[in-house]
């Protein structure tokens, strides 16, 4: 049998669509309900279905008073706070181009992206980096529109250009990543296979409001179904989220693994009553963490696999659970397959992870790279660039990304698998695997770690000889303070094998 997943006629987009439009169809119905609540120490900020759509078409309104015209671009540079997805969604709301990115961005990397977008306008938060430009709308300005009168959605082809994404860069340059705005309409698959999600769900999501797993998970697929979505305020340290957690009788919890980290680190034990279940995503989340979790809380989590081109399409789920070592299944209506060089391979072989460019929340392609673009497609299929394997239940194991695979001997070894073998070392509290040059030509496995004390290296070695295949074992234990973490939260591997490089 082939690794590959047959699609079971997932509805087509209807027409004309507008992103925004789709996200608040609840808002009218549910005008009174709770759609927002920002979550402090001691109470909360809370913007109701009706306040919610007023200030998004009320932005959309002063959007189009600037003189801007539908497709064009506004490029964001918002701190997090609410102002994020109310541009955000009042910029879709126009029919025009918004541009998430991340607050940590420097002004030369800004002016970078500003060369490559030409963006009509700014959205532009003082305390956010941002070079001077003409076109910049301060944040005071941008504020004031949400009392304006509501524009009208801006109705039309849902694959015509929607809004651009930045990828994180791991290959060492960022892509802008361009979407349709049929690509909302494809993150209903998530629903139930991912989120089990309901409309009377509270979801917390843990990550700022400026970060799109935030913006997609934690805001945009609860307002779709008329949930309530909860944030807490910037700042909120870790340890206390679960008290947030019970406090706001919070039913689903989303993070980042290293959330979940720190939260167990500071915690034995959690009492949350209303939880019934965590998500995660972002990168491969640890059996030892998923473990830690569930004897804490009683509760699972489920994790999901995807990418900026197409948010996520494998998951696990409360209705189908994944099976150890596993990141879940596609998602019903996704055609998703494990690629070799002449086409999908037999399952239990390894292969490319690759997406049907039928998938309706792929991407347009990539900005002014038309080459780029066309690299990325074997056929009729989206090659991810992440190593996978499906099984014979059709659910898929996370190898890595293909730049992350190790080399030992001539066999290709996934740092994931090393990473979660390693993780459950007693006194280990993260691990990192990376092939790393030591002279000249020649290169090993090292796993470099963090724990309270540096461990034995005899021990850890003659745990890993146990537990690991011989060519899987790492030859150096490097211990840490920390391990370098990006903005989301995803391990750098390039970083740990630079810095060791750099130290020799």
């Amino acid at each position: 049998m082939l690794s590959c997943s047959a699609s079971d006629g997932f509805v087509p987009c209807p027409a004309p669509f507008n992103l925004a439009a789709h996200v608040l169809g609840q808002a009218t119905r549910l005008a009174d309900k709770t759609a927002l609540s920002i979550v402090g120490q001691n109470g909360s900020e809370d913007w109701s279905y009706a306040a919610l759509q007023s200030a998004v078409r009320g932005t959309a309104k002063g959007l189009l008073q600037l003189g801007l015209v539908p497709g064009d671009i506004v490029l964001m540079r918002l701190g997090n706070t609410v102002d994020f997805p109310l541009a955000y969604l009042g910029a879709l709301a126009a029919g025009l181009v918004p541009v998430p990115t991340a607050a940590a961005l420097t002004a030369p990397e800004v002016s970078k992206m500003i060369e490559m977008l030409s963006p009509k306008t700014i959205l532009h938060d003082p305390d956010v980096a941002c070079p001077a430009h003409a076109a910049c709308v301060p944040l005071s300005a941008l504020r004031a529109m949400r009392d304006l009168p509501p524009a009208a959605w801006h109705m039309g082809d849902p694959e015509r250009l929607g809004y651009i994404i930045y990828t994180s860069g791991t290959s060492g340059k960022p892509s802008a990543v361009m979407h349709a705005h049929r690509a909302i309409w494809a993150r209903q698959m998530m629903f139930d296979d991912w989120y089990g999600l309901l409309e009377d769900d509270r979801v917390m999501h843990a990550g700022a409001f400026n970060w799109t797993y935030t913006l997609g998970t934690g805001l945009m697929d609860p307002w779709t179904i008329g949930a309530t979505a909860l944030i807490p305020d910037a700042g909120t340290p870790a340890a206390d989220l679960p008290d947030r957690i019970a406090r706001t009788k919070t039913s689903i919890f989303a993070a980042a693994p290293g959330v979940y980290r720190q939260i167990l680190k500071h915690h034995d034990t959690l009492t949350l009553p209303s939880l019934r279940h965590g998500l995660s995503a972002g990168e491969k989340l640890p059996e030892t963490l998923r473990h830690g979790w569930q004897t804490a809380t009683k509760t699972s989590i489920f994790e999901a696999y995807g990418m900026s081109e197409c948010s996520t399409f494998v998951s696990a789920s409360p209705q189908r659970p994944a099976r150890t070592g596993t990141s879940g299944q596609p998602q019903k209506g996704r055609r998703i397959a494990i690629m070799g060089s002449e086409g999908p391979v037999p399952r239990e072989t390894e292969g490319t992870i690759a997406i049907h460019k039928s998938d309706p929340g792929l991407m347009l392609g990539y900005l002014g790279a038309p080459q780029q673009t066309a690299e990325k497609y074997h056929g009729e299929w989206f090659l991810t660039g992440d190593q996978g394997q499906m099984g014979t239940d059709g659910q898929i194991t996370y190898l890595g990304r293909n730049d992350d695979m190790m080399n030992a001997g001539g066999f290709r070894v996934s740092p994931i698998e090393v990473e979660q073998t390693l993780a459950k070392f007693p006194g280990i509290t993260g691990v990192g695997a990376t092939e790393v040059a030591v002279r000249p030509d020649v290169t090993v496995i090292a796993a470099f770690y963090t724990s309270d004390t540096a461990l034995d290296e005899a021990a850890l070695a003659l745990y890993a000889q146990d537990n690991l295949a011989r060519y899987k074992q790492p030859r150096l234990y490097v211990h840490l303070p920390e391990l370098p973490m990006g903005a989301n939260g995803k391990l750098l591997r390039g970083a740990l094998r630079t810095g060791f490089e750099a130290q020799k």
